[in-house]
């Protein structure tokens, strides 16, 4: 029977991702203050305001997606992965510097003031494309070959297209689609042979770059020097970050010093995004620490749930690969501030101030919750005889 509820869906995932969001506005409105006092820049209600905003709007795209059925997504992703392509195509030939950061990696937004992440799109798109690659090709021998084009050519590319800017994002992205194609029943062989591929060509782009450092400036150094810092702790901004970031986390013992009275918030950089939450412990202690970590593993729990109980192939493996990333980037931003990682630069999703990044995050829970709400199962036998005329629906099925 057909759901007349206005939010459907999972009830339990609007839950957490709700108590994520609002929680959110305490730390962003106090460790904005490092941007103001320290930095110079606006005011914290300006940023509260802007963290608002943002949110806001994430949550109107999220409850449109989620009323959209999830089929229609496969025929959104062929059309939309020529886009995606020629975005980071012009992502990296720019040559500015948007709020100091490396601007190959943001498209700014005149009108609104935003800078967007287009990597964040690109993954989105592939991950939702790769799906239903496999979705078409269950039950059946992938030779790799037939595969090698349609395939591993568009994720090769957007992944090199991606990495020279961003490689903790590139090597999340690449590790997320491996697993799908695990889950979906891609031949182990072909994968590991193409992760040998892979492996072969990241050698290849280093050895590249260190030789012709002008072709792709300090990138690679970055990385390099974080691997070693992490190691031998010879990076001295690494070492600040984390030095501020572990006496932020000890000074919050187990209740925190109370919400707004974080000290290390003027002192640690990028302390309402990357190193957030740090700033939480300190201000809300191992309890507050504890907390977000549960409300994560719950998340968790919720996917793999949604997923469990999709009667879809294709529903199955978008919950998980939409999904999934989420949970891990949380859990390596965490593993940043407890110095577990070396810093890669990933916020915490839905509580870290951000931009545009923010949407797809809440894009993608769009889509796992109308998977989570079945609406479009009623539809599947109209599509499958094609009675429904919309012609994405049918590019999905057909393509």
């Amino acid at each position: 029977m057909k759901r007349n509820t206005i939010i459907q869906g999972d009830k339990s995932l609007w839950g957490i991702l709700t108590l994520l969001v609002i929680f959110s506005f305490l730390p962003v409105f106090s460790a904005s203050s490092n941007l103001v006092y320290v930095i110079g820049k606006g005011t914290t209600w300006g940023y509260l305001f802007k963290h608002l905003l943002l949110m806001s709007f994430g949550f109107v795209l999220m409850f449109i997606v989620h009323r959209i059925p999830y089929h229609y997504f496969k025929g959104i992703s062929i059309l939309a992965l020529p886009v995606v392509i020629l975005l980071l195509i012009y992502t990296n030939s720019q040559e500015t510097i948007i709020q100091g950061a490396n601007a190959s990696r943001w498209i700014e937004i005149p009108i609104v003031g935003l800078s967007f992440q287009t990597s964040s799109l690109a993954g989105l798109i592939l991950i939702i494309y790769v799906a239903h690659f496999l979705d078409k090709k269950k039950f059946k021998y992938i030779k790799l070959k037939s595969s090698f084009f349609s395939l591993w050519i568009p994720i090769f590319l957007i992944i090199s297209l991606i990495l020279p800017s961003n490689f903790s994002t590139a090597a999340l992205m690449f590790l997320i689609i491996i697993i799908l194609l695990f889950i979906g029943g891609y031949p182990v062989k072909r994968i590991i042979s193409m992760l040998i591929l892979a492996f072969t060509f990241l050698i290849f782009f280093v050895l590249t770059s260190k030789a012709y450092p002008e072709l792709i400036p300090n990138r690679v150094d970055t990385w390099i020097s974080r691997i070693e810092s992490f190691k031998n702790g010879h990076d001295l901004e690494s070492n600040y970050q984390i030095e501020k970031a572990k006496t932020a986390i000890a000074s919050g013992g187990i209740l925190g010093l109370g919400a707004g009275k974080s000290v290390m918030k003027n002192f640690l950089p990028q302390s309402s995004s990357d190193f957030i939450y740090a700033i939480i412990i300190e201000e809300f202690g191992l309890i507050g620490g504890l907390g977000i970590i549960i409300l994560y593993l719950l998340l968790l729990f919720r996917i793999v749930v949604i997923a469990h109980k999709s009667k879809k192939f294709f529903g199955k493996l978008i919950v998980i690969g939409l999904g999934i990333p989420v949970v891990i980037q949380a859990f390596v931003n965490i593993g940043v501030a407890l110095q577990i990682l070396p810093v890669t630069g990933q916020n915490l999703p839905l509580i870290s101030s951000g931009g545009t990044a923010a949407w797809i995050t809440c894009i993608s829970f769009g889509i796992i919750l109308s998977v989570s709400s079945c609406r479009d199962e009623i539809h599947d036998d109209l599509v499958d005889n094609k009675e429904n005329n919309n012609p994405i629906a049918i590019l999905s099925e057909t393509a």
